[in-house]
């Protein structure tokens, strides 16, 4: 597999942890009620650190004498992480971040077997501990929906 590959797999998981910034922010802010201010909490600190994942992939596409995508280059995708019309309705952002981070475990998981095949090990490492965030996340809002779907 060649390096083309793995810079494709990097920009895309670039702009998606962009757009996940984008809309844990705004479902942050939109979010109503007292059941709904763990959760936002949780978006808060969550923000950084996908921001942070974004940083790492810019960093290491630069490296790879490559560049990450602009916002003419967006194009969004997380359809059921758009904040709720009912803003009290805190089961569809956890559920829509559930499906963000097994959208993002997806992307990693594909880096992790292209940098292999393209003999990138760095590129490899990187996504192993971008994939490590990832399931945690996913964890810590799988939880959270546990307790939501039981009241």
């Amino acid at each position: 597999m060649s390096n083309d590959r793995v810079v494709e797999l990097l920009r895309k998981a670039y702009a998606d942890e962009m757009e996940t910034v984008m809309n844990y922010q705004t479902n942050a802010i939109v979010l109503d009620g007292v059941r709904a201010e763990e959760i936002k909490e949780s978006l808060q600190t969550d923000i950084q650190e996908e921001l942070g994942h974004a940083e790492m992939l810019g960093n290491r596409l630069k490296q790879l004498d490559a560049r990450p995508p602009g916002s003419a280059e967006f194009t969004a995708n997380q359809h059921s992480l758009q904040p709720p019309e009912d803003s009290t309705d805190v089961l569809s952002v956890i559920e829509g971040v559930i499906d963000a981070e097994e959208g993002a475990i997806e992307t990693y998981r594909a880096i992790i077997n292209a940098a292999k095949e393209a003999d990138d090990p760095v590129t490899e490492d990187l996504a192993v501990t971008l994939l490590s965030d990832e399931e945690a996340h996913r964890t810590e809002f799988r939880g959270f929906k546990k307790e939501y779907k039981r009241d």
